[in-house]
């Protein structure tokens, strides 16, 4: 025991030794510490396309399923910018009895998709940019026409029922017939 003592003094006198020696030469250091804050939060969504618009409305499903079996989900979720006069559902169901099943058979794809695409207008055309008797090309290459009265805006015929839904690419109308074109 008296060894462990006196092995213990002699370290620490050592240890005290080293200490002090070194302390006159000694430089200052700093020690820099970072800090990295986590925040917990909501994640950020990305901003919807025009067809993330249309699947998130439950109006609009038979359009969804339309726009599906036509191949056009991918293209309509590009950069566009496209504006879409978007049929309801009741509009699809107002067409004559047969119609929509028709359309949506894989041996219909080309007719749906000139159907659909004659719904779609290259550009952000707001309802502010629309004006009476306008002519505005579709991406299926034909025309429509809007006509303005007593405030309402028309579109061949249909009514603009929401306006200016807009997307990370593009802006939707609701309409309340399906355009049919020629």
């Amino acid at each position: 025991m008296k060894k462990l003592r006196f092995l213990s003094l002699t370290v620490a006198t050592v240890a005290t030794a080293f200490l002090a020696s070194c302390g006159g030469a000694s430089k200052e250091e700093t020690v820099e510490e970072t800090t990295v804050e986590i925040v917990e939060g909501t994640p950020v969504e990305a901003p919807k396309t025009v067809v993330d618009i249309a699947v998130g409305s439950s109006d609009h499903t038979t359009l969804v399923a339309a726009v599906t079996a036509a191949g056009l989900v991918e293209t309509l979720s590009g950069t566009g910018p496209f504006t879409i006069f978007a049929p309801t559902n009741t509009a699809f169901a107002a067409l004559p009895a047969g119609t929509v099943d028709n359309l949506l058979k894989p041996e219909s794809k080309d007719q749906l998709t000139s159907v659909l695409t004659y719904h779609v207008v290259a550009g952000n055309v707001m309802a502010a940019d629309l004006s009476d008797g306008q002519v505005v090309t579709t991406l299926n290459g034909q025309e429509l026409t809007v006509s303005i009265k007593d405030g309402k805006v028309m579109i061949n015929g249909a009514t603009v029922t929401a306006a200016d839904l807009a997307g990370s690419n593009g802006v939707i109308h609701v309409v309340d017939a399906v355009l049919l074109p020629k």
